[in-house]
């Protein structure tokens, strides 16, 4: 290959000549076939449905979210009452590790409800509990595990995040307790009776972070 050249005196050309080469690299894989750069992922999954199955864990990331079974009696509730509703949250297969932080509650997106003013809603008060390994959901799960969160249904939210293992190797096992309670707080003008026939259907969002 012709490198370069150089003129001398009295009409002469001599031609400087070298042999070239190139080398390249790619950032690649151990084995040298593939891409060596990449993302990590990070997923989680839910299951409303305990006891809870591997075929039951769904991805929901859309207001209102999955369905909370608090049961029938929740449609019926008299002053005193307490429901209560379980959810477990896990990441998925090939997922990294992350933790999730629950908001408050919102009003479900494409749900109807009977509420004028907002007075069954915001009489309501909520309580959550988390446990690792406690899969029951009842009064007794307060007692056995950590409660996050406590307080009017619409402004609770937890106190603390709950840590996820990657690829699912962990579950945070949530209880939720509504409660009317006997003397809620009432918009003026309005009289604990004033509450009969009325419906809600809050969702709350877990925000969930990689690690």
């Amino acid at each position: 290959m012709l490198a370069g050249g150089a003129v001398l005196g009295l009409g002469a050309t001599v031609t400087l000549a070298a042999w070239t080469d190139t080398e390249w690299v790619f950032a690649g894989n151990a084995a040298g076939d593939g891409p060596g750069l990449g993302t990590s992922s990070f997923e989680v999954e839910q299951n409303t449905t305990n006891p809870y199955a591997e075929a039951t864990y769904v991805q929901d990331e859309t207001n209102p979210g999955g369905a909370l079974a608090f049961g029938v009696s929740a449609l019926s509730l008299t002053p005193g009452d307490a429901v209560y509703a379980p959810v477990a949250l896990r990441t998925v297969e090939g997922s990294i590790a992350g933790s999730v932080t629950l908001q408050p509650a919102v009003a479900a997106d494409g749900i109807t409800t009977t509420d004028p003013g907002g007075a069954l809603y915001g009489a309501l008060t909520v309580r959550v509990a988390v446990s690792p390994t406690n899969t029951v959901c009842n009064a007794a799960a307060f007692t056995t595990g950590t409660i996050v969160a406590t307080g009017p249904l619409a402004t609770a939210a937890a106190s603390t995040s709950q840590p996820l293992e990657g690829d699912g190797d962990s579950v945070q096992h949530y209880c939720f307790e509504i409660t009317l309670p006997a003397s809620p707080t009432l918009p003026g003008g309005t009289v604990l009776a004033d509450l009969q026939g009325r419906t809600a259907a809050p969702a709350w969002n877990f925000a969930a972070v990689s690690q």
